[in-house]
């Protein structure tokens, strides 16, 4: 009786370890699904203004008010700076007061050469007086004229020292100061301002040249900010002819027409061009891990009545949500496990919870 108890124990405890390998442990699982995912490279944009102004001194002269700051928005013809116009005006006074000299002197010779005209008519004055009258007639009709044109010309020269806007925009850096001299003759050019018209904007994009046969107007663009945020959502209209020898890229153009509080001149952005769209698996991030450089899945595989998590290397495409997109490794269908994804090992079994 004893031995047989002995075997009986003996029995029962060998037993529990076959029992025990049956069990699989329990992990939640999501069936691959297919989406058409975009084939995108990313590249860095610079948002420009199809009109933008750089306002340089077309006088010499000491900077005496500015009349704008940096941001402000500001109409057509709006007056922005003023250059001491102290030497100019003298200069204009002094065209005219030249001018009434010319027209003084222009005046007494009509008067003169009518006279003497009457007086050659009725030949008292001979032909030689009357040729020296209609000589000093001409001279001082194109002395006057010539004093009215000079006197044209400083008074818009004087036009200068008001420095006004070209159109509608937005007012740029003032590099300058009251006080300052500037001149046009200055090396290089001092730089008042700039006006930018903030619309009509356009994402200038360069794209390396080992893209170049697959880059073509109408592709999508997708411009976000640095945190990925789509700002606008756009297409490419121009392509350069040429390679930029500089940055060895192909200079492509979108237009944009988001709102100035979203995109402005001179900005940078981050410009997603898409090339194509395919079908692709899609995974959870939280189902992926990474192994030596390699990224691995772990799918729930039948087998006989009993499912084993298979380790399975992939590739990873774009992150689109919280899900990867595969180019290979996966097809639709396979169960890719979510859970206890620290604890497996592959061809360890599992049980899909619902399976």
């Amino acid at each position: 009786m004893a031995i047989l108890a002995a075997t009986g124990c003996q029995h029962k405890q060998a037993a529990a370890p076959a029992a025990g390998g049956m069990q699989g442990m329990p992990v939640q699982t999501v069936a691959v699904t297919m989406a058409q995912v975009p084939q995108s490279s990313d590249y860095v944009a610079t948002i420009k203004s199809r009109r933008s102004a750089t306002l340089q001194p077309q006088v010499s002269g000491r900077l005496m008010q500015i009349h704008v700051k940096s941001g402000d928005m500001v109409k057509s013809g709006a007056l922005l700076m003023e250059i001491d116009p102290q030497f100019q005006m003298a200069t204009v006074e002094s065209a005219r007061a030249t001018e009434r000299q010319k027209k003084a002197l222009y005046d007494y010779n009509t008067s003169e050469i009518e006279r003497q005209k009457k007086l050659f008519d009725a030949g008292i004055v001979s032909r030689d007086v009357y040729e020296q009258a209609e000589q000093a007639y001409g001279n001082s009709k194109a002395d006057y004229e010539s004093a009215v044109e000079l006197r044209k010309t400083q008074e818009e020269q004087l036009a200068y020292y008001s420095i006004r806007a070209p159109f509608d925009g937005v007012i740029g850096d003032i590099p300058v100061h009251v006080g300052d001299f500037v001149s046009p003759n200055n090396s290089p050019p001092s730089i008042l301002t700039t006006v930018d018209e903030n619309k009509d904007l356009e994402a200038y994009i360069y794209i390396p040249t080992e893209r170049e046969g697959q880059v073509r107007q109408g592709l999508s663009v997708d411009l976000t900010d640095m945190d990925g945020k789509v700002l606008e959502q756009t297409k490419i209209d121009f392509l350069s002819p040429q390679v930029d020898s500089t940055l060895q890229g192909i200079l492509a153009k979108a237009p944009v027409h988001a709102s100035p509080e979203l995109l402005r001149n001179a900005q940078m952005v981050k410009a997603r061009i898409i090339w194509s769209t395919s079908p692709m698996a899609m995974v959870p991030v939280l189902a992926v891990t990474r192994q030596g450089g390699q990224s691995f899945v772990f799918v729930a595989r039948q087998q006989g009545g009993r499912f084993t998590a298979r380790q399975t290397p992939i590739t990873l495409g774009d992150t689109v949500g919280n899900q990867y997109s595969v180019p290979s490794g996966l097809a639709a269908g396979d169960k890719v496990i979510v859970t206890n994804t620290q604890y497996l090992v592959d061809g360890m079994p599992v049980m899909p919870m619902g399976a």
